[in-house]
């Protein structure tokens, strides 16, 4: 009877054994079943995250390049104000040279070659920061760069041609500082 039990009780054992094997089976594919989710679920959110942070590097990026053109726009046109402050000076300068003009002697001759060194001087200047006369006699009449004061009968000229300048005009880099008061032809 030994043997039988012995036998009787290793099949008891052994169906115990496959039993808990099959449980042991069933609670690994279950938690594989977890661990494959879960991986998933960590795979979207990473590509979510890499995503976002190309996103905000990328706008980072476009930030950087702003503000450096922000930066260079605000340096290259700062004496805007100034400038526009001081045309007055090269203005009168030029009053006083149109003046010096009509005087007669050779004191007024000094005068004058002293009035054109100084206008000389300040076009050089302006020149250094991007400030430059415009140059309109002749060109056709352009509202973005002349304003029209007045206009006068040309037959010689075509209509809307600059035939005199009241008050010169300048540019700051490319952009206008002043426009041009022009007389154009009708």
């Amino acid at each position: 009877m030994k043997k039988d039990e012995i036998e009787h009780n290793l099949s008891d054992e052994n169906d115990i054994v496959t039993e808990d094997a099959e449980c042991l089976a069933e609670e690994i594919e279950k938690t594989s079943e977890k661990i494959d989710e879960e991986a998933e679920l960590l795979k979207e959110e990473n590509a979510k995250l890499k995503d976002d942070c190309l996103r905000a590097y990328a706008e980072l990026e476009n930030t950087k390049k702003r503000c450096a053109a922000e930066m260079e726009k605000t340096s290259k046109y700062a004496v805007s104000s100034f400038a526009k402050e001081v045309l007055s000076v090269a203005d009168n300068l030029h009053r006083a040279l149109a003046a010096a003009e009509e005087l007669p002697g050779s004191d007024c001759e000094q005068l004058k070659k002293g009035v054109e060194l100084t206008e000389s001087e300040l076009a050089k200047v302006l020149a250094k920061f991007g400030v430059v006369k415009m140059e309109p006699m002749g060109k056709v009449f352009d509202p973005a760069f002349h304003r029209v004061v007045q206009e006068v009968e040309d037959k010689s000229k075509p209509a809307g041609t600059v035939v005199a300048e009241l008050q010169t005009g300048y540019m700051i880099n490319d952009r206008i500082l002043r426009e041009a008061m022009v007389i154009v032809s009708r």
